[in-house]
Formats: C-alpha cells, sequence, structure tokens
C-alpha cells in the first residue's frame, strides 16, 4: 500500500531493515486532519504515528512535545529524517517529500535513513 486509504490504521514497516517503525499509524489526508496534525495532543505513545499526505514540511507550533519526523517520496521512500523536532520548531522544506510520518521524539534512535523504504500496511 503507498497511499492513503480510508480511515483504519496502519503499521508502517521498514521494508529495507525488515524492521516494524510503528504499529499504529493514523493517516491525515484531508485538510482539516492536516492542518489538526497533533495539535491538542499531550503525547503519542510507543509505536504510535500520524501519517501526514501530502505534506512537504511541518511545525511544531502550540505542540507540547518533541516528535521524529519521517519526509517520504511518492514511493515512500525515506529523502529526510529529522529526530527529536521539539516545541515551536519549523521543519525544512523537503522539496522531493510527498507526505511525512510523525512518531513520538526518540523512536527512531537511529534505526531509519535517507534511501531506506517503508510499506504502510493494515494494522
Amino acid at each position: 500500500m503507498t497511499a492513503a486509504t480510508g480511515t483504519g490504521l496502519l503499521a508502517a514497516f521498514n521494508a529495507t531493515r525488515g524492521r516494524l517503525v510503528a504499529g499504529r499509524v493514523a493517516t491525515a489526508g484531508d485538510c482539516a486532519s492536516r492542518n489538526q496534525g497533533l495539535l491538542g495532543r499531550a503525547s503519542l505513545d510507543e509505536g504510535e504515528g500520524l501519517w501526514i499526505v501530502p505534506c512537504p514540511m511541518i511545525h511544531t507550533f502550540f505542540m507540547k512535545f518533541p516528535i521524529d519526523v519521517l519526509f517520504l517520496d511518492r514511493g515512500l521512500r525515506v529523502v529526510r529524517v529529522i529526530e527529536d523536532l521539539r516545541p515551536w520548531r519549523l521543519s525544512p522544506w523537503v522539496l522531493s517529500a510527498h507526505s511525512a510520518l510523525e512518531l513520538e521524539g526518540g523512536a527512531l534512535n537511529g534505526s531509519v535513513a535517507v534511501g531506506d523504504r517503508l510499506e504502510m500496511r493494515p494494522a
């Protein structure tokens, strides 16, 4: 599965390294859900994430916790990794990115690299 399809939870799997990245990923694929993002959340639980499609940059204004971010191209190849993006920050504009996967801060711990290919599977 390479695109947002419906409202069910997905699992983000790193096909390059054979490793689960997050087991409970919600999709923000419409304007309202992309604008809301993680705003209003106190935290993300372990294994939880938000896949924002489309999304070439993010901000953490008004957020209460740091996040790890994977920017993905249309083929779900990782084009940028940002770990521990703190509240009140802007990410760079990633021109080659089509989507962003937001995870709890510290979830990646160096386990995903630029060039890795992800798969989004039904959870």
